[in-house]
């Protein structure tokens, strides 16, 4: 079983060492446990507003040892809640990254296990036979929103938010178009919103400061009944663009490589100083959030969640490697070592999340599900991929993953390579294969002696590669819509 470190948090802290002034988890003091009135109706059941970044990295935020870019109210974020710091995303990539958070699924059962885009807008869609978190919310009383990039859909199918449960939707359907900041159009439930300003190239229009508005906008209206809002943002991804007034205060402070990013972008020239004031530009968006949510007096009813998709980027200038975008650990977007999939996550809920601490429980996208639904009220799934860690937010008690699983399918556009990895307790096996199947080699790498996945140790420890060969072969369901190399069609179920 794990614990939960409780004390205040080193802001200096970064990688995998956790610096507190710790008392074993359990001996919360007074007052850390449920709230018995925790929404208006009495129900005992919070707000949940959960914040997807796009692209962000491990080592992007201050609290998590970035040191070039400003991070204040995410830090504060941290300082009145809980970092995790063995938080994993669903992939890799975004779609599958999203399509785990919304079933509860690990990518060898859910049904999107990558990127695939569908014309004239869109990507493949999540089924309507897939239960999504939100639609579990909804049917437990909860007025649902997502607001920003969905990612799972496109118009006029099944799998649009509002068709996946969500009452409001507003942003982007489509992983493609929200490359641009300056969109000539969003989608507001399943109507298009034209944005006039941004045709033909132009751009009165940041379409990120009207998710922020929206977001704002339903906080305030659904402020006396239970709500759960998905804000999935579209910074720092790709292409990096951001108005001056974010970008200026790093103007000169950086040596800049001139990007050569597809599109026009006025920040091409700057890339380094545009990719910083769009973290800024998030930040400051965050600390509007917390400052609603604390002016209406929801702090002690709302759990705010705040994560990234997957790790950062190195698309349309972006330079992961000047800001140590993963910290410590190795890989970028696409990779399955660490800094492709462990992100940041930071829980905030005043009066049931103890303040300043952190939690070194390994968890995943998987587990979100679970975990709303156990804070809901909801009866225990048997499922799910998820394990709730509902227990590590109250600083008791937590049951550990057997395993965490991942796979990865490459786009069309992308270098051809498959990939799966296992996490085992301390231990992390990456396979990487070509077209001619997955049955590579197994790399073998000690996450507690070597958090960066330097040395492959495979060759010493001939039983555990075997565990994490079998481990790879049962958490893999065969799929249609994403065959491994060499995988027979028919042995697939893409209804799962």
């Amino acid at each position: 079983m794990e614990q939960v470190k409780r004390g205040v948090v080193s802001a200096s802290w970064r990688g995998v060492r956790v610096m507190v002034l710790a008392v074993a988890g359990g001996l919360a003091c007074g007052g850390l446990g449920t709230t018995t009135e925790s929404n208006g109706d009495g129900s005992g059941r919070p707000n949940v507003i959960y914040i997807l970044a796009d692209d962000l990295g491990y080592g992007d935020l201050g609290i998590y040892g970035q040191k070039l870019i400003a991070t204040p109210n995410l830090d504060r974020l941290a300082a009145e809640g809980m970092m995790f710091t063995q938080h994993y995303a669903g992939s890799t990539v975004c779609a599958p990254s999203r399509a785990s958070l919304m079933s509860g699924l690990h990518t060898g059962h859910t049904v999107i296990r990558g990127n695939r885009e569908v014309q004239p807008e869109g990507q493949h869609p999540i089924p309507d036979s897939r239960i999504t978190l939100a639609e579990r919310l909804k049917d437990l009383g909860y007025r649902t929103a997502g607001i920003g990039k969905w990612g799972l859909g496109a118009p006029e199918t099944e799998g649009v938010p509002t068709r996946q449960g969500f009452d409001y939707f507003f942003g982007y359907n489509d992983q493609r178009e929200a490359h641009s900041y300056y969109p000539d159009h969003l989608w507001r439930n399943e109507e298009r919103v034209e944005l006039k300003g941004n045709r033909a190239g132009g751009r009165r229009t940041y379409s990120h400061d009207l998710l922020v508005d929206d977001v704002l906008r339903f906080i305030r209206q659904e402020k006396d009944a239970p709500f759960f809002l998905y804000v999935p943002f579209t910074i720092p991804h790709a292409g990096l663009d951001v108005p001056d007034d974010s970008m200026k205060p790093y103007l000169g402070r950086f040596e800049e490589v001139p990007s050569e990013a597809q599109g026009r972008y006025i920040s091409q020239m700057t890339p380094r100083a545009a990719f910083a004031g769009m973290i800024s530009r998030l930040d400051r968006d965050v600390g509007r959030i917390i400052g609603l949510v604390d002016d209406l007096g929801l702090s002690e009813r709302t759990l705010i969640i705040f994560t990234s998709d997957n790790g950062p980027h190195q698309e349309g200038g972006a330079d992961p490697e000047f800001f140590g975008s993963s910290g410590e650990l190795r890989g970028f977007k696409r990779d399955l070592y660490e800094g492709g999939i462990r992100v940041p996550m930071i829980a905030r809920w005043l009066g049931t999340v103890a303040a300043g601490t952190a939690a070194d429980h390994v968890s995943a996208f998987w587990d979100v599900t679970p975990t709303l639904l156990e804070l809901a009220g909801a009866p225990m799934l048997h499922n799910l991929d998820g394990l709730s860690f509902a227990p590590t937010l109250r600083g008791e008690t937590q049951e550990a993953h057997d395993y965490l699983y991942w796979e990865f399918h490459p786009s069309y556009y992308h270098d051809q390579v498959w990939k799966q990895a296992i996490r085992l307790g301390d231990w992390k096996g990456v396979r990487l294969s070509g077209l001619e199947g997955l049955e590579g080699s197994i790399e073998l790498y000690d996450l507690a002696r070597d958090p960066s996945e330097r040395r492959d140790v495979s060759g010493n420890h001939p039983d555990v590669i075997t565990q994490i060969a079998r481990l790879m072969r049962e958490a893999h369901t065969p799929s249609e819509l994403f065959p491994f190399p060499g995988e027979r069609r028919e042995d697939s179920d893409p209804a799962r």
